[in-house]
């Protein structure tokens, strides 16, 4: 069973995500908090699967939480659902740990798709988020290719970088690169560590500045 905790501060849209999980059998809904406070009670009581993350909180940033629970080390995979769509909200939201990120516009079924991807360890992105980061981030300046090699990559590492920036998950990425998946977060987190990243949406955005994403 998996158990999600909900944690918005507009009633309409915090009930919307609330019934979201609480329609699927396989889901639980350990909590629906409007507020920072109570967001951070419920945590500390129990540790949710999956975050579902607004920033804009009445008495505080949802990027406390991320932070918070990055320091603790919670596996604990966090989708923030915000009405905030500009890179920089972005890029802060995955450099404290979020696993994904939706806008509030996005419908029922991409929010239960998201999720699923987030389980599966994908890295959930509005499309027009995607876009244009990928736009933005795409062609790095030739200089990065010095800072590339002084990170000593291995071959397998890239390899599995390509592989997770497509969107595949590390069962995925194990069945085409024939290695077990134990051996897969192994290569994960030892990349994550070279990259100086803390997590797979964060390594993502990392290869595509240094233009890794795409390369033969």
């Amino acid at each position: 069973m998996v158990s999600v905790l909900v944690v918005e501060d507009e009633p309409r849209t915090r009930d919307r995500l609330a019934a979201i999980v609480a329609a699927r059998p396989d889901w639980r809904l350990l909590g629906n908090c409007g507020s920072l406070q109570e967001a951070l009670i419920a945590l500390q009581a129990e540790r949710p699967d999956v975050l579902l993350l607004d920033l804009g909180l009445p008495d505080g940033s949802g990027l406390f939480l991320l932070q918070w629970l990055r320091e603790r080390n919670a596996h604990t995979g966090t989708l923030v659902i915000s009405v905030l769509g500009d890179e920089s909200s972005v890029l802060r939201a995955i450099e404290q740990g979020a696993g994904g990120y939706l806008l509030k516009d996005a419908d029922d079924a991409a929010v239960e798709a998201a999720i699923r991807q987030l389980l599966a360890g994908g890295a959930p992105l509005s499309p027009s988020i995607a876009v244009h980061l990928m736009r933005r981030l795409q062609g790095p300046p030739r200089g990065h290719r010095a800072e590339i090699d002084g990170m000593g990559l291995t071959e397998r590492e890239l390899e599995l970088l390509r592989l997770i920036a497509k969107g595949l998950s590390y069962d995925e990425v194990g069945q085409l690169m024939g290695l077990k998946y134990n051996t897969i977060t192994s290569y994960a987190k030892e990349l994550y560590r070279k990259l100086q990243v803390h997590s797979r949406a964060e390594a993502v955005f990392e290869a595509q500045q240094l233009g890794l994403v795409g390369q033969a």
